[in-house]
């Protein structure tokens, strides 16, 4: 037999839910392209076989809310400084094949992080918009009203629809309705979903008023399990998870973990848990400022959520496809025939493990994740265990 494919994955248990998938497969991959998902396909039919019995098989990885817009310039915080993060770094070890810049640039320095991060990397780079012309650069300048500017913001989305996904609001600390309304007209404009990070308004501006009536369905509310200085957006103090924040979620808000390094609390996470209010995507916040922290990577954030009730299939579920549909990008986050090859291979490890929240607070676990490879357009990107490879004496 002539060997058709380029790579094929044997005996993995493939979970891909846009296909309904979750059941031990292969895997055909050819010329960068997904060619075929079957129970049985030929060993001889392929150059390359990994054998993946024991392991998860799911599409690449979406991490939908990260800051990689690295750089030089001091004191501009995630927006060409420090604090950002060169993306493929912190991708292929962790199973992540495309991430999502949340509102870094906005629309007066987009064409730099297109340049400096996205057409350098790897790893897919996609983004949001920040509302903010000058995009996250912290302090007086994300407070500049006057620089939020829907048109231009929408302008520069439409301009680069392949690589801008949404709008991002953050930081913004006046009591004032004017950034979201101007972040949401952006949305409106070019027909993308805003992402908001609410919450630093003094005095305080109602979370339930956002979710009823000043986001869209389609919208997302990214720190969804609360605060470290305080914000507590979904349980209330009696640990009961709030009536809207149900009625926010069947109306079509997404709610993201975004757990970085100051807005995930086991005290928030846990209640919410048990009472079955579930986060629609699961996702990071990276940066240098959570990378060593109680967040770690998105591999260690799913495996708290196995700890607290998910099953492997939900949390791959909130970390491909429902990732893809939320930024629309629903070419990502399967493994249908003839879609990219964007695949993560994962190890579901039993023992006893710790994690960690913003607070420096430990939940005990039992489960955990671990990447064991990663390819992307076909390609292995990230090998933990050589599946990939031949012996060294063959």
């Amino acid at each position: 037999m002539s060997q058709e494919y380029d790579m094929l994955i044997n005996d993995g248990h493939v979970v891909d839910v846009k296909n309904d998938i979750d059941k031990v497969m292969d895997v055909a991959i050819k010329d960068g392209k997904i060619a075929k998902v079957a129970a049985r396909i030929p060993e001889n039919s392929s150059k390359t076989v990994i054998q993946a019995k024991g392991f998860y098989v799911a599409p690449g990885l979406l991490d939908i809310h990260s800051h990689n817009f690295h750089g030089t310039e001091p004191n501009a915080y995630l927006s060409n400084s420090f604090s950002a993060l060169p993306p493929d770094g912190f991708s292929f070890p962790n199973g992540v094949t495309t991430i999502v810049d949340c509102g870094g640039p906005g629309w007066r320095n987009f064409q730099q992080f297109k340049d400096q991060v996205i057409d350098r990397s790897k790893t897919r780079v996609l983004a949001f918009l920040n509302i903010v012309g000058s995009g996250m650069k912290g302090g007086a300048i994300e407070q500049n009203l006057n620089d939020m500017d829907p048109k231009l913001t929408a302008m520069v989305a439409k301009q680069f629809p392949k690589e801008v996904i949404g709008v991002k609001l953050a930081h913004y600390s006046g009591h004032d309705w004017t950034p979201t309304e101007r972040a949401v007209e952006a949305g409106r404009l070019a027909d993308i979903p805003v992402m908001i990070d609410f919450g630093h308004a003094d005095p305080e501006l109602s979370i339930k008023t956002l979710f009823l009536e000043k986001l869209r369905p389609g919208d997302m509310f990214t720190h969804a399990y609360g605060h470290v200085d305080g914000r507590m957006p979904v349980v209330d103090d009696n640990g009961k998870v709030n009536d809207f924040v149900f009625e926010a979620q069947k109306r079509g808000i997404i709610f993201d973990v975004g757990h970085g390094g100051g807005s995930f609390r086991f005290d928030q996470a846990v209640p919410s848990m048990e009472q079955g209010f579930e986060p629609n995507t699961i996702s990071t916040d990276l940066h240098t400022g959570s990378m060593n922290g109680g967040m770690k990577n998105i591999i260690n954030v799913m495996s708290k959520f196995l700890n607290m009730g998910m099953t492997v299939q939900d949390v791959i579920e909130r970390t491909t496809w429902n990732a893809s549909k939320a930024i629309k990008r629903t070419d990502l986050g399967h493994l249908s025939e003839g879609a990219v090859a964007d695949v993560a291979v994962l190890n579901l490890r039993n023992g006893d493990f710790g994690f960690i929240d913003v607070r420096k607070k430990k939940m005990k676990g039992d489960k955990k994740l671990e990447c064991e490879l990663t390819i992307k357009d076909g390609n292995v990107m990230y090998d933990l265990n050589g599946l990939a490879s031949k012996p060294w004496n063959e």
